[in-house]
């Protein structure tokens, strides 16, 4: 065993380094800690249940191929999404990072975990939050090896959550300015003039970049834990393709910006309150981007070629991991799963970023490949799945139903994943306080959004929760899917808005 092991060290200890010189001794020794658990010297009773892997973008809406983009470059995905289900209707239930995360990663809503903000910690906020069992943590529990590679609980201030896994979280740290060239380039330890450059396509190595490195340490981790037996649950969080908008320059060649389309809908949604809408600041804050006009026509193209060029680089690390769960021969064994925090808005109703309740924030990819059912393989869902489900129905696919928290606020949606054309959800839940990005205090609204198959509806409340609406938006999606007019306040509506509301408090009730 000793021999074997060392050897096994070595040679993995070898290769993160020759890939990343910039590894520190220190990530080294979380890896060697790590391979002492995957080789079975610390391991507990397992579980007899299929391995998992669980990939989550940042800030990715559904500019993919398995989702009809035309203009997208995204191979691998298109290859997950050939091996297994692509659902064309899942939601986050917060459009911004840690409320977010918060909320799938402990299968409660936005109000129940008490996370509304970057900052807020669960564990602190929740009840019972110190004795609340997170979905990675429910697996260890059970048997399973826990790692986490990348940003998966949220990056700001002390939100990590440390017990939720086997060991300790590798490229957790750090900031989206930092993981730019530019950045880290400053002379002589000076600070930047900006935050960072909006966008940056240097022609280096995938390793450049804090998602290659990720990418590595991933495929490293499957190929290695290949000779155990104990079961793995692996969350891999990607920084891609969030601000800044980086990438090597090499994914940045796979277009051309003058054919990349402009957005569908360019200005706001006709009669839509200004209350749902936001003023794109979090673009504003990085460098070289004009803060006091509107975006030329040559500078959207160039911000969306970005975000592509980002999607594509965060493709590769996810071919990458799958290259190497297929050398692993544990491929058969896995369920994979890929999907986004929220979604993101590219200069459509002319907004950039996240923080609304429209579609293009709320909406997610969802991509579920379940190797035992073959039958189900590159066929689409359009059964309406929130992302507070993923708990449940990842615990249900696992067979491990056995002391799941009584207090979940998902359901499992497994069902699903056997039967492609099987009903999902009634309704999925979104919402946002407006204006965020501003100190709590002054939040002036908060919007509760309900989408089901065919409508989105929508009411901004007051924060304190007294006087009248200050507004409400419906949007025909069978008509409209880029929810360009707000049918809220025709008269003829005025039986459906009616359901809606009525419908909208019988869920928020529940």
């Amino acid at each position: 065993m000793i021999f074997n092991f060392t050897l096994l060290f070595s040679g993995a200890y070898t290769r993160i380094f020759s890939q990343n010189r910039s590894f520190s001794l220190y990530c080294g020794m979380r890896y060697l800690t790590f391979l002492l658990m995957a080789t079975g010297l610390f391991q507990t009773a397992a579980s007899a249940g299929p391995n998992f892997l669980f990939i989550v973008a940042d800030d990715l809406n559904c500019a993919l191929g398995p989702y009809e983009d035309k203009a997208a470059v995204t191979p691998n995905l298109d290859r997950l999404a050939a091996r297994g289900i692509t659902y064309q209707n899942a939601y986050c239930q917060q459009a911004v990072c840690n409320p977010s995360r918060s909320s799938f990663l402990t299968g409660l809503r936005p109000d129940t975990v008490g996370v509304d903000d970057l900052r807020k910690y669960f564990r602190d906020t929740a009840p019972n939050g110190h004795q609340l069992i997170t979905l990675p943590q429910h697996f260890k529990n059970h048997g399973y090896f826990c790692q986490n590679i990348g940003k998966m609980f949220h990056n700001m201030g002390d939100t990590k959550d440390r017990r939720s896994w086997s060991i300790d979280e590798s490229f957790f740290e750090g900031t989206h300015s930092a993981d730019t060239i530019f950045y880290n380039a400053a002379p002589n330890g000076e600070k930047p003039l900006y935050k960072s450059p909006v966008t940056e396509a240097y022609d280096v190595p995938d390793t450049a970049y804090r998602d290659g490195q990720i990418g590595n340490l991933a495929a490293a981790m499957l190929k290695e834990h290949a000779t155990s037996s104990q079961p793995f649950f692996l969350a891999v969080g990607f920084w891609r393709p969030h601000l800044p908008f980086v990438a090597p320059k090499k994914y940045w060649d796979l277009y051309k910006e003058n054919e990349i389309p402009m957005p569908a809908s360019s200005g706001p949604p006709e009669d839509a309150p200004e209350i749902a809408l936001y003023d794109s600041k979090e673009i504003k804050g990085y460098g070289l981007v004009p803060k006091d006009r509107e975006f030329t026509e040559d500078e959207i193209r160039h911000y969306r070629h970005g975000y592509y060029a980002s999607i594509s680089f965060l493709d590769a690390q996810v071919g990458k991991i799958l290259d190497a769960l297929d050398e692993s021969g544990k491929a058969d064994e896995t369920i994979v799963i890929f999907t986004s925090d929220h979604g993101f808005h590219i200069g459509e109703h002319a907004q950039w970023g996240k923080t609304s309740n429209f579609e293009l924030d709320a909406r997610v990819p969802l991509i579920i490949s379940h190797p035992g059912k073959p039958s189900e393989h590159g066929k689409d869902s359009t059964a309406l799945f929130e992302l507070v489900d993923l708990y449940p129905t990842m615990a249900d696919l696992g067979g491990i139903r056995e002391n799941l928290p009584e207090n979940l606020e998902g359901v499992s949606l497994a069902h699903t994943v056997t039967d492609a054309s099987a009903k999902g959800k009634e309704v999925a839940l979104s919402q946002h306080q407006h204006p965020f990005y501003v100190k709590p205090k002054d939040w002036k609204s908060i919007g509760y959004s309900m989408r089901t198959d065919r409508y989105r509806y929508t009411e901004w409340r007051p924060i304190d929760g007294e006087g009248a609406f200050l507004g409400i938006e419906l949007y025909d999606h069978r008509e409209d899917p880029h929810e360009t007019k707000n049918l809220a306040y025709l008269p003829e509506q005025a039986e459906l808005v009616a359901k809606l509301k009525s419908q909208l408090a019988t869920q928020l009730e529940k």
